[in-house]
């Protein structure tokens, strides 16, 4: 199976939601300021121009909306959009992150800022 299958399968399988939130994420010693433009319970889409190639482990920091805790999660890139001059019907440029193993509380979060979003829309 290859990423696109398995990016695809992911999408069936969780409700993405379409977002804008301030995100600061890590990859080793590179901190980053950047948006999330896609939410699931499964990860993230992140806009950036420079993504980090497939594989690199992240550490991403966000605040829902309406909180005052942000919620801190461990990633991999699992595919990227590279940025193309001039291609404006293009995706925009970043990476989709999937999370790693987040504790149940952190999946509970998430599952209620995706609901609370599909109500919203």
């Amino acid at each position: 199976m290859s990423d696109s299958e398995d990016r695809t399968d992911d999408r069936r399988r969780e409700q993405r939601v379409v977002v804008d939130l301030q995100v600061d994420f890590r990859a080793d010693d590179m901190f980053i300021y950047s948006y999330i433009t896609d939410l699931s319970t499964l990860g993230i889409f992140l806009r950036s121009n420079a993504p980090f190639p497939v594989g690199t482990k992240l550490t991403v920091r966000f605040t829902p909306p309406g909180e005052q805790e942000s919620l801190e999660l461990e990633g991999e890139v699992r595919w990227v959009s590279p940025f193309r001059v001039g291609a404006l019907e293009a995706r925009e440029p970043g990476m989709g992150v999937q999370f790693t193993d987040p504790p149940e509380e952190l999946k509970e979060k998430l599952k209620s800022l995706v609901a609370s979003s599909l109500e919203i829309s």
